[in-house]
């Protein structure tokens, strides 16, 4: 650009000296700027050796000119009263806008004035005349840090200098802190100097750097970063530990603790140690637990201690007692929870108590996930509240107020807490089981994901398929996992879930359906099923031809159109010898037999003992759940005997109503005789009806021989039944011997 030409405008050419009046050809034109005022000069002097020493000026061109350039820096030195003329050095370029000279100086100089000057083909422009003292800008090398030989707490660093300089700076700092400066108390060794760091941490990785400068002049460049490790020391801390208590059937419990941080861990943890000491039986149990745990499960007993202890390469970390609920203390008193925007902020009033805590402990985990994911907090004995963050949105969580004493425990928990909410996104999965009229539901807990916060209850909805007006709905806690719903008419159903949180209704579960029988459906569904299996079982008795004559002839027996009067047989007369007798008196009414014409029969009879009759238990009754209940209840009843139970034996007379203990008419033709045992009776008959009889009773007896004996899965026979007031139960064991 030609001088006094503006920036930003468009300008044209003419030729007045142009020799020929044609166009002028193979003409070069630049555009450009004229160099700027150099600035930023500054000189320093590196002393390489006692007899080698070098000034470095450098300075900034300024904006680009889009030309070439040329710009030197002028030099005259002074030594002593002498001034050489000015030498002119050519800058290179550094960077965008700086250059830089390099040019050697005699031992002898003390003073020095520099200017730089820039020109191009626009124009020439110079600075100004800057005089610098050598002594004031002369710079030593950069030390070089050889090594750093570390303790648990001090470092002591190699220094290598090529000149012997009068201070020495050292710096060290660990990856999360600043740059530390050390005072200088080194030692100077011929061209190595040690240097002494102390006041360091145990186990820490250490960076160091170094800088030197002479009496007077400038500081040296940062020499080369060297780090090392400071050596372990046993922790210093206890860890902080907590517990989940279990059920007092598994006798245990679950110990947590967190890690130690670098200071006071002081070291690699290498292991945890667990010891069990029980002062009862002055056992003590230690266990070794992996570096990378963070809870162990350790018996638990009202005379243990528990004891945690974290170990490095140089020992054990004072013991962490864990505490114990075995002995309880008054809890914190009104805990209140505030939830906020991912923060619950928790507080509580000090117990009403003369003894004076050591500390309160929060703990807190989402509902149901106590053992994986609990956290707590520990506060100093003056506290009253605690803010925890970090909760999830959509999570529901729990958890406790602890107040610490010696060797007491208070706690007061708090439940159904959350900072986000939403309605559940579908309801629970259930299952149902139909007796009669009786509905048992039962379900599941809803998975987290699907909870969106804290579940309140759950809603379970019946309805009528043929009506679907007729819809029922049964609410049920939280805690809940089962219903039973009473009195459903008969019909098809169905039926379905919904849970609820604080912000209302979620959607519905799976749908699913029943049907309700009618009572006589059932009852013929079970009379066809009883009829089914005695015909089976018929059917494959009739299969066998023997059985088949053996049937003949037991009907046969029972059948007989004369029975005999067992009182009169052999058998009955050897069981009165030694049992005692007893009088039966059997009348056989007929309407053309009188009570003058037939004697009294009597016979021979064993009472059963009480305790022969009382050989079944009674049925228990179970009385159902019924929504919204929350507890299954169970009560037992005896049932009632099937039968009347009695030491009687009852015989049917026919138009007679002369006995003295006829109680019950069967019909107009039919009476009832009840024969009591009155005292022995003497029944004689001849000795041919004793031996027919007899005759006749051992046919029975072979007729029924096949029939398995009582003793193998067959009870004895019993007589019974509504039309007597009392019964009596014959043992016919003997008549299946043979079975």
């Amino acid at each position: 650009m030609m001088p006094g030409c503006l920036e930003s405008r468009t300008y044209s050419c003419q030729c007045n000296h142009c020799r020929s009046a044609l166009d002028p050809c193979g003409l070069d034109i630049s555009a450009g700027y004229p160099p700027d005022v150099p600035k930023n000069i500054n000189c320093i002097q590196n002393i390489i050796s006692d007899e080698k020493r070098v000034v470095v000026c450098t300075w900034n061109s300024g904006r680009e000119t889009y030309l070439s350039n040329t710009s030197k820096l002028c030099a005259r030195t002074t030594s002593g009263n002498h001034t050489d003329r000015p030498n002119f050095y050519t800058g290179s370029r550094k960077g965008s806008d700086l250059l830089s000279v390099n040019f050697k100086v005699s031992s002898s100089v003390q003073l020095i004035s520099v200017w730089v000057r820039a020109s191009n083909r626009l124009g020439t422009t110079e600075s100004s005349t800057f005089n610098y003292t050598l002594s004031d800008i002369v710079m030593p090398s950069p030390p070089v840090l050889v090594q750093a030989d570390c303790s648990s707490r001090s470092c002591e660093i190699k220094v290598e200098q090529t000149l012997r300089t009068e201070h020495l700076e050292i710096q060290y700092r660990t990856e999360q802190q600043a740059w530390m400066t050390h005072p200088h108390t080194g030692v100077q060794t011929g061209s190595v100097r040690v240097q002494s760091i102390s006041s360091l941490e145990p186990y820490r990785l250490y960076y160091f750097r170094a800088r030197a400068k002479f009496s007077t002049g400038l500081w040296s460049q940062w020499s080369t970063n060297i780090s090392n490790w400071t050596q372990e020391e046993a922790p210093d801390k206890e860890l902080d530990v907590w517990f989940a208590e279990l059920s007092s059937e598994f006798n245990s419990m679950t110990v947590y603790w967190k890690r130690l941080n670098d200071s006071n861990a002081r070291g690699k943890i290498i292991e945890y140690r667990v010891k069990v000491h029980n002062f009862q039986t002055g056992s003590i149990s230690i266990s070794n637990i992996s570096a990378n745990a963070s809870r162990s499960s350790v018996p638990s007993c009202a005379n243990c201690a528990v004891s945690l202890f974290a170990r490095n390469s140089k020992g054990l970390s004072p013991p962490a007692t864990v505490p114990s609920l075995h002995k309880t203390a008054p809890p914190p008193q009104d805990v209140r929870v505030t939830a906020g925007n991912r923060s619950v902020t928790i507080c509580w009033r000090k117990p009403e108590t003369t003894s004076l805590p050591t500390a309160y402990l929060v703990e807190w985990h989402p509902e149901g996930q106590k053992l994986d994911e609990l956290q707590w907090v520990r506060l100093g004995r003056d506290e009253d509240h605690a803010v925890i963050t970090g909760i999830e949105p959509f999570e529901c969580y729990e958890g406790a107020v602890f107040v610490l004493y010696e060797s007491s425990v208070g706690r007061a928990r708090f439940r159904s807490v959350s900072t986000v909410e939403s309605v559940p996104t579908r309801g629970p999965s259930v299952k149902e089981q139909v007796e009669g009229d009786i509905v048992t539901v039962s379900w599941t807990e809803l998975p987290r994901e699907q909870r969106r916060g804290c579940v309140r209850n759950y809603t379970v909805y019946i309805k009528n398929i043929a009506n679907p007006e007729l819809l029922r709905s049964y609410h049920t806690p939280a805690s809940d996992r089962m219903c039973i719903i009473k009195d459903l008419p008969p019909a098809s159903y169905s039926l379905w879930m919904t849970a609820w949180t604080a912000e209302g209704e979620g959607s519905a579960g799976e749908t699913i359906k029943f049907f309700i029988q009618q009572e006589s459906q059932v009852f013929l569904l079970f009379v066809l099923t009883v009829v089914g299996v005695v015909v089976v079982v018929l059917l494959c008795l009739w299969q066998c031809s023997a059985v088949q004559q053996r049937f003949c002839m037991l009907f046969h027996c029972l059948a007989l159109s004369d029975v005999p009067d067992p009182a009169n047989s052999k058998w009955a007369r050897e069981c009165a010898k030694e049992k005692g007798r007893m009088d039966l008196q059997l009348q056989l009414s007929d309407s053309s037999v009188t009570e003058e014409e037939d004697e009294p029969i009597f016979a021979d009879i064993e009472e059963l003992h009480e305790e022969s009759r009382n050989n079944f238990a009674p049925a228990a009754d179970v009385s159902p759940l019924l929504c919204p209940q929350t507890g299954l209840s169970r009560a037992t009843q005896p049932a009632p005997p099937l039968y009347p139970q009695t030491s009687y034996i009852k015989s049917f007379s026919h138009d007679s109503d002369s006995s003295d203990h006829t109680h019950t008419s069967l019909d107009t033709h039919t009476t009832v005789d009840y024969i009591s045992s009155h005292g022995p009776g003497d029944g004689i008959e001849d000795e041919e009806e004793e031996e027919e009889e007899e005759d006749e009773r051992e046919e029975c007896m072979e007729v029924l021989g096949f029939f398995p004996s009582h003793n193998t899965f067959m009870d004895p026979l019993v007589f019974g039944g509504k039309l007597t007031l009392d019964s009596v139960k014959i043992d016919c064991g003997s008549f299946f011997e043979n079975g």
